[in-house]
């Protein structure tokens, strides 16, 4: 078993939580998301992300908007919608429930001596 196939595992079973949180403050365009989650490590490619994306719009979570750029052709923005905002909240009481329950698994077990 590959360790990279199993850290790739976990990184997509946490990515559309980690967009929706990117823009639960703000919109932003691919570059944007993608930048934020390169930032933190999480090295996804535009082939991953659109896909994503479009279904979560499909799903009501997101709604876009096209924006004139400076520096090229207009710009997509995403945002969330209400239902979107709702899932997000889900998802943090979700992600939190999921840390802890990890947390207590793996922590390393001591005696009672010590």
């Amino acid at each position: 078993m590959k360790i990279e196939n199993t850290k790739a595992q976990m990184r997509k079973g946490v990515l559309e939580y980690c967009i929706l949180s990117i823009l639960k403050d703000e919109d932003a365009y691919v570059a944007e998301i993608l930048g934020t989650l390169k930032d933190a490590k999480m090295l996804v490619v535009e082939g991953t992300i659109y896909p994503l994306l479009t279904r979560l719009k499909n799903a009501g979570l997101l709604s876009y908007r096209w924006e004139e750029s400076t520096s090229g052709p207009p710009r997509k923005y995403y945002g969330l919608t209400e239902t979107g905002k709702l899932f997000l909240k889900e998802l943090n009481t979700t992600w939190s429930e999921l840390q802890n329950a990890v947390n207590l698994v793996t922590r390393t077990k001591t005696t009672k001596n010590e």
